[in-house]
């Protein structure tokens, strides 16, 4: 049903690895945070990242943007990784089992007429088949048990199909997180472009986390100390949310037309109380409970297979530093924003942090050299 790509991305690591030779080494034993000559090099498995001393504020804002143009999409591969690849010729209801099995939240692909990859199987999959054809508890979802996932992609994407997007392992972090943000996708494929193989799977998570160990060797931006709310960083208006009460099927709905990773369960004072995310709908799959979609949240929630801390939370009055720190540590998705009551005021995802480090920074590089060209114009 499912297969690791393990001798491949073994090939491709071998590869990169001879290719580069004497500069991994070199990097590898340099220490992270030297300086040389009024420099101050940050390097990465193979590559050193220069930054001025005399760096201005203008410099130090621009920082993350620069070190993930410096570093390559191979630089966040892990040296052993498992990566599950479903043929479109299988059904759907067994895929989802493997990715439960896997514990994996997506699976790219593999069309063997095409012999290419052609998309990605997710959670979201799952929602929105389960939203399209359930019934009642007393109807079976047929197109669950017996569809085959080129099926639903025919019958789903016939009138929304887009190409996969996918990255080389040559670009750079920048541009994996540019891909992201602008598809407003969670996972990006990193496919060699030289043997067509599926290497990893790119995710927020996982390029924030990669630039959480070199941030303390970085002169920290003036931004950073600023809070939310002075930033504007995450949104705060309109936030879809649920109650306890709220039955399961009419949260599944709100996660496909509101395009939401996660909702946030306030009870009757507006506190939050709890968090239903995408992921804990993976649980209906794990139980094979997908049948019964009538219960409620609460109830749902009852059956969580993973150890839950509690919601992750903050207000807007915290600083950018303090919310990157909590939310890496955490290994979550998005804080929920609320208020001195535990009132929910707003969301703040990965997407939002990673936009105002790295690509919110770019846009006013990108405007002062506008500004500067019309200048000369004129």
């Amino acid at each position: 049903v499912t297969y690791i790509m393990s001798i491949s991305l073994l090939i491709i690591h071998l590869m990169l690895f001879c290719k580069e030779g004497n500069g991994r080494s070199q990097a590898a034993s340099t220490s992270l945070y030297s300086v040389m000559e009024g420099r101050i090099y940050l390097p990465s498995r193979w590559s050193l990242f220069p930054v001025s001393c005399a760096a201005s504020e203008e410099s130090e804002r621009d920082i993350y943007m620069r070190f993930m143009k410096c570093h390559k999409c191979y630089d966040l591969i892990p040296t052993s990784s498992k990566l599950v690849v479903f043929d479109t010729t299988l059904q759907v209801k067994k895929a989802f089992f493997a990715l439960v099995a896997n514990g994996v939240r997506a699976a790219p692909l593999w069309e063997s007429k095409k012999q290419s990859f052609v998309g990605m199987l997710t959670i979201t999959d799952f929602i929105n088949i389960l939203t399209r054809y359930y019934k009642s508890p007393m109807v079976q979802i047929y197109e669950l048990e017996e569809h085959k996932i080129e099926t639903w992609r025919e019958l789903y994407l016939q009138e929304t199909f887009k190409p996969l997007v996918h990255i080389s392992p040559g670009a750079s972090i920048f541009e994996a997180v540019h891909s992201l943000i602008k598809n407003k996708i969670h996972r990006l494929p990193v496919i060699d472009p030289v043997s067509g193989n599926a290497l990893y799977i790119l995710t927020h998570k996982r390029i924030l986390k990669f630039l959480q160990l070199f941030v303390c060797e970085m002169p920290m931006p003036a931004f950073m100390k600023q809070t939310l709310e002075d930033l504007s960083v995450g949104t705060y208006d309109n936030i879809a949310f649920i109650h306890p009460h709220t039955p399961l099927i009419t949260a599944l709905s709100v996660f496909t037309l509101r395009r939401v990773s996660a909702l946030p369960v306030v009870d009757h004072h507006g506190r939050v109380v709890d968090i239903y995310s995408k992921f804990d709908v993976i649980n209906l799959a794990a139980e094979k409970t997908y049948n019964n979609l009538d219960l409620t949240v609460t109830q749902a929630l009852r059956h969580r297979s993973q150890y839950f801390e509690g919601v992750m939370k903050c207000n807007k009055l915290e600083t950018l530093d303090t919310i990157v720190d909590r939310i890496v540590k955490a290994e979550v998705h998005r804080l929920v924003v609320v208020d001195e009551d535990s009132r929910i005021v707003g969301i703040v995802s990965l997407s939002d942090i990673l936009q105002a480090l790295v690509l919110t920074p770019a846009d006013r590089l990108r405007g002062r050299r506008s500004g500067r060209q019309r200048d000369r114009m004129r």
